[in-house]
């Protein structure tokens, strides 16, 4: 596991965007995991200029994107589809129809799941996966239990995680209370991890998963310590407490 330290959410950010550069010009078809929330967007738009500025291509580019809200449609402004678009998809010259987010719609949700899964694994299956990590650990939306998915699967979000997503809406009543998320072993087939986390709300879960030499359920992100290429960019805020 390689920690990498910033000064601030600036150049963590752009630490990011440059290693996914160098990997989309090693490997130009390569399979992309992206992760939605406060936390990647500097990460996008420095990659939306490197796009821009620097010619950056993601024409052959596949991505798969961890989880969606449950209930919600794709044109909703809180779906994780309408994030994608409009803060990502819709400023590179990606192909849409290579890029994948679950649907939090489907009629059948376990089959859904199921078919996400192997849709992933039909198109070589993800080569870096970009992930946040929530106040509890959580990675995705999988939360702290007693258990913990292997696959893609439907969840009920935490009081904690519902609160910490309450501010993108208008009130805690319209927060969805359950998510379809990749399972922890979903994550784990990535070849590449990059976890990225700022600000001291999320300083004590990083410290339990920098200096942890153990893995629990009740800390999701811990999975983390079995996979054998995983870099944490962190500003100092999120690094020192």
């Amino acid at each position: 596991m390689k920690v990498i330290v910033k000064k601030d959410y600036e150049n963590m950010s752009k630490e990011a965007a440059n290693i996914i550069k160098k990997e989309i010009e090693k490997k130009p078809d390569i399979v992309l995991g992206l992760a939605t929330g406060s936390t990647p967007i500097g990460m996008y738009e420095e990659l939306i200029r490197l796009h821009k500025e620097e010619g950056l291509d993601f024409s052959k580019v596949t991505t798969f994107n961890l989880d969606e809200y449950v209930g919600i449609d794709k044109d909703h402004p809180n779906s994780y589809h309408y994030f994608m678009k409009d803060v990502f998809f819709d400023h590179i010259n990606i192909d849409m129809d290579n890029t994948f987010i679950p649907d939090g719609k489907a009629e059948d949700p376990e089959s859904y799941c199921k078919e996400y899964d192997k849709l992933i694994d039909e198109k070589g299956g993800v080569d870096v996966q970009i992930l946040g990590i929530g106040e509890n650990g959580h990675i995705a939306f999988n939360e702290p239990a007693e258990k913990l998915n292997v696959g893609t699967s439907i969840v009920k979000l935490t009081q904690s995680t519902i609160e910490a997503n309450s501010r993108f809406f208008d009130s805690m009543d319209e927060v969805p209370k359950t998510a379809i998320t990749m399972g922890i072993g979903s994550i784990m087939k990535a070849k590449k991890i990059i976890l990225l986390a700022n600000g001291k709300k999320k300083a004590k879960a990083i410290k339990e998963l920098i200096k942890g030499d153990k893995i629990t359920t009740y800390l999701p992100a811990s999975m983390l310590l079995l996979h054998s290429d995983v870099t944490i960019i962190v500003d100092e805020e999120a690094y020192n407490g």
